[in-house]
């Protein structure tokens, strides 16, 4: 199996369930591991034929700068939908991360969820 990732794609969200979140951004981070078929774009040399990843993370950006979700799950969950929805990705392992949540957890906390078949 052949993929495509986007790891570390920092923006900004109105997320959280405190009254202090709602009013604010916080930024979250994306890592997105997605299957895609390569040979066929190997082989060509044009990105028609490939999982083009500056147009799913300018999708992303837009659905996550626009989203006001409560739950990380609901926004990881929103993201997933919208990459195999609108790019055709079969299968696809989202790391969605708060880095501010917890001042304690210096990685961050966060959610992974894995949608679709794996191939």
């Amino acid at each position: 199996m052949d993929s495509v990732f986007i790891n570390g794609l920092a923006l900004e969200a109105v997320i959280g369930i405190h009254d202090w979140e709602r009013t604010q951004r916080q930024p979250v981070v994306l890592d997105l591991e997605m299957a895609a078929d390569c040979a066929t774009a190997a082989c060509s040399d044009d990105i028609a034929d490939a999982l083009d990843y500056f147009a799913v993370s300018e999708a992303l950006t837009e659905l996550v700068e626009q989203s006001s979700y409560q739950l990380i799950e609901s926004l990881a969950e929103a993201c997933a939908q919208q990459v195999m929805t609108r790019f055709g990705v079969r299968w696809l392992r989202l790391r969605l991360t708060k880095p501010a949540a917890v001042p304690a957890a210096r990685g961050g906390v966060g959610v992974i969820i894995e949608r679709g078949v794996r191939p």
